[in-house]
């Protein structure tokens, strides 16, 4: 059973949210500001954190930030703002993934059963494949999804690290950015329009660029992650 726990000040909104997950076998926490949900994360472990952006006490981004600092638990943002700068913000402080209010909750169970999903596959991959990936003195287990960077080990969220496994598996390929929210965040952009897709690839570019600053000796001259202008990324 899958532990989730639920950020959100407005309450009909999480009663509402508890009950649809509930009904699909999750167990289901509440929080209705941002001190609770950091008591909450600090002393449980959830599978996925939903975490609204606007709280009473502590917001949502700070508290995004300080569980980054003790759990690489999944988080997803909720804004009711339609502004890129939140949900830009958000990403750059570790979230994984952002839902904009209103919302359909069939749209927001789909986005949670996507990364708990990825996550279940990574507990259970074929124990007969090495755990260890190295390139240079960059190295990532994939059992205890832990990276290292010349023995030295690197705090990655569940995304960056999704991410740079999947270019560590295909060191050479270039992959484009609807490529990479296809095969990472499980979003088909084809079914996406103008400033909407925009976002979607703009949130790619943000987890590269976390990427490089945390793996990258000269971020703007990596050694590891590059750009094929006009195409996408790779891993050399």
């Amino acid at each position: 059973m899958s532990k989730i726990l639920v950020v959100d000040d407005e309450r009909l909104i999480v009663k509402g949210i508890k009950f649809s997950l509930v009904q699909d076998g999750m167990d289901v926490s509440v929080a209705y500001d941002g001190e609770e949900a950091l008591s909450l994360a600090e002393k449980e472990d959830f599978d996925l954190i939903l975490l609204d952006v606007m709280l009473p006490k502590v917001d949502g981004l700070e508290v995004c930030s300080r569980i980054r600092e003790f759990s690489s638990v999944p988080i997803i943002m909720v804004t009711a703002k339609g502004e890129d700068i939140d949900k830009i913000m958000g990403l750059e402080l570790g979230a994984d993934d952002y839902i904009t209010k209103p919302f359909n909750i069939l749209e927001l169970k789909a986005r949670i059963k996507a990364i708990l999903r990825r996550s279940v596959k990574k507990v259970n991959s074929n124990k007969d494949e090495g755990n260890i990936l190295t390139l240079r003195e960059l190295s990532i287990d994939k059992k205890s999804r832990r990276c290292y960077v010349g023995g030295k080990e690197i705090n990655l969220t569940a995304r960056e690290f999704d991410l740079l496994l999947h270019l560590m598996k295909n060191v050479g390929t270039v992959y484009s950015r609807d490529r990479l929210l296809g095969e990472i965040w499980g979003i088909n952009t084809s079914n996406s329009e103008g400033k909407q897709r925009r976002e979607q690839q703009r949130a790619v570019d943000v987890h590269v660029r976390r990427l490089r600053e945390k793996i990258e000796k000269t971020p703007s001259e990596p050694d590891y992650i590059h750009t094929r202008w006009g195409v996408g990324y790779y891993l050399q």
